[in-house]
């Protein structure tokens, strides 16, 4: 240890010095070490093995910046004070490039994986089997009973009935089906009917109109963050839909698929219609046609999508899920956020009646985030939104409003910054899921608020709750967004929490050992995936892990698990069964 450290103050001085002396100009300040070094610096790993260590001196010495082996050699053969720099900045490279180059294997290791599983990880190019040319006007739908509705929108069940689908069958029979005979026929009915016959597979989302006016081009754009996870192929039909649904005058980005982020099949423009419950529910917001005195304009936007049967908050009013489900169910919440931020996307009303769940075979949840009515998804601004004045949109659901976004003050230049609002949305969730009542809802005193919380006020979660699970939870509920986890750091401990107990159980975390239990976990998984096991929840999480795999990310994941398990020795740590 006493020699690392020496070579460390050596190294950090040497570069000062090759700085100056090679490039002519004042000494370049060192790099402040990343946050994975300094968290690794709180709970430090053997140091034989510290990538931490070795990605801070590879910083500080400018491997990225400067031929080191050539400075090495030009300082040997200088004048006497700089031959004995070369020869310390000569060794401290041959104790370094063993490790570095370990450490580069690793890196270009996870990069193959991820690239294998990032074709896996895609969604269903037609999860509901629905034609090229079919569900682009309302008439062709049967709307039933309403599901739910929002601030802005009502939605509905919906199918296509099977009449409406003769036509687009005899279309389709020529492009899916080369045989013209009786079979092929039977083989395309018995496919609609098992998708339109069995009820109604589709929710229709129909917008409350007020203020875009009539016009289709007008009412997409004003909507257009309802199109942010719209499929390229949503708005590719006729009657009020667009040509090119990635036309910048929208001004929005759109979402890349992800299994946890809902797909909007189909998007289009209709008269809005006397639907079900209408005059009862929303009679305001109805066309003058259809009540005298509403304010809504005729003509609306219509999200088609699939039909859950669960909101979050309706499956834990009515089941409550152990504690492995529970953590698979943070899990996916923290994948989809994660897939969110690395597409540039807030969604800013992260709450249980935004997740959807339905059931894998063997009964297990899978969720997916929807309503991007209050999302930020500029393609200028990004994740950081100038905050002016006090007439800009922070987005909506103050009760799990980030501390950051609700404590804001605005003025010129001032700036809020997104990237880990959603989150700190996850982990207030979190409560919930875990059996335990959200602290950031209600009112009295056991009810905190993100503006004023402290810390040490958050609440316990239930006793049956794993370390790694509360110590993750409290993580992402810091009111300092500099100190709080990210989603891939963060679904990453939950994967090697719930996979990983074999390296987590070595006295020491080595890297050879990661890097081998990832290829078993790549092996295993394609083999289930072949197997026909891809639609269970299990291996889902498993294909997003690994399609999104990243050494450093894993690794900054691992140092804080391990830290945790071996502060937490002393008491017994509840693990998963």
């Amino acid at each position: 240890m006493a020699l690392r450290q020496t070579l460390g103050k050596g190294l950090r001085l040497g570069r000062g010095l090759l700085s100056r002396w090679l490039g002519g100009g004042p000494p370049i300040p060192a790099p402040p070490p990343p946050r994975a070094v300094l968290l690794r610096q709180q709970a430090p790993l053997p140091p034989a093995r510290a990538p931490g260590f070795l990605r801070e001196a590879a910083d500080r010495l400018g491997l990225r910046r400067m031929p080191l082996r050539q400075a090495a050699v030009r300082l040997s053969a200088g004048p006497h004070h700089r031959r004995r720099l070369g020869l310390a900045l000569s060794l401290g490279l041959a104790l370094l490039e063993p490790a570095l180059a370990e450490q580069r294997q690793a890196d270009e290791a996870c990069k193959d994986i991820q690239t294998i599983f990032i074709r896996r990880n895609g969604t269903k190019k037609d999860p509901l089997g629905l034609f090229r040319r079919q569900g682009f006007k309302l008439e062709e739908y049967s709307i039933g009973q309403p599901i739910g509705k929002g601030c802005s929108a009502a939605v509905y069940e919906a199918t296509i009935p099977f009449s409406a689908c003769d036509k687009a069958n005899e279309e389709q029979n020529s492009e899916d089906c080369d045989c013209r005979d009786g079979s092929g026929i039977q083989a395309l009915d018995a496919r609609q009917a098992r998708y339109w016959r069995a009820g109604f597979p589709l929710a229709i989302k129909m917008m409350w109109n007020i203020s875009a006016g009539s016009s289709s081009e007008a009412i997409l754009r004003t909507m257009s963050q309802e199109l942010v996870p719209a499929r390229g192929s949503a708005l590719s039909g006729e009657f009020g839909a667009v040509t090119c649904p990635r036309k910048p005058g929208f001004g929005k980005k759109l979402l890349e698929p992800h299994p946890n982020i809902i797909q909007v099949l189909r998007a289009f423009t209709s008269r809005v219609p006397l639907l079900p419950g209408a005059t009862v529910d929303y009679p305001d917001v109805l066309p003058a046609t259809l009540n005298p005195s509403g304010i809504g304009h005729s003509r609306t936007l219509f999200l088609v999508m699939k039909n859950y049967p669960y909101t979050l908050r309706q499956y834990l009013r009515e089941r409550n899920p152990d504690v492995r489900l529970s953590t698979m169910m943070i899990l996916q919440l923290l994948e989809g956020v994660d897939h969110l931020v690395r597409q540039g996307v807030a969604h800013r009303d992260l709450k249980s009646d935004n997740i959807l769940i339905e059931f894998d075979p063997a009964g297990c949840p899978w969720l997916v985030i929807t309503d991007f009515g209050c999302c930020l998804a500029d393609d200028k601004i990004g994740l950081k939104l100038p905050f002016t004045s006090w007439y800009v949109d922070r987005g909506g659901n103050s009760c799990l409003m980030a501390p950051e976004v609700l404590t804001a003050s605005p003025g010129p230049g001032v700036v809020i910054d997104y990237t880990k609002t959603d989150v700190w949305a996850v982990g207030a969730i979190a409560y919930e899921i875990l059996g335990a009542r959200n602290p950031f809802y209600g009112n009295g005193e056991s009810s905190l608020e993100s503006r004023s919380y402290r810390e040490e006020e958050l609440p316990p979660l239930p006793e049956r709750t794993p370390l790694e699970v509360r110590k993750v939870v409290r993580a992402l509920l810091c009111r300092d967004p500099k100190k709080r986890l990210s989603a891939r750091v963060a679904a990453n401990i939950f994967h090697l929490s719930l996979w990983g107990e074999g390296i987590l159980s070595l006295k020491d975390l080595r890297l050879d050992k990661m890097i081998g239990w990832l290829l078993h976990q790549s092996a295993a998984t394609l083999l289930m995936d072949g197997l026909g096991d891809g639609n269970r929840v299990e291996t889902k999480l498993k294909k997003c892990f690994l399609a999104n795999l990243e050494y450093e990310d894993l690794w900054e994941a691992a140092a804080l698990l391990h830290s945790w398990r071996k502060v937490g020795t002393g008491r017994a740590a509840i693990c998963f069964s």
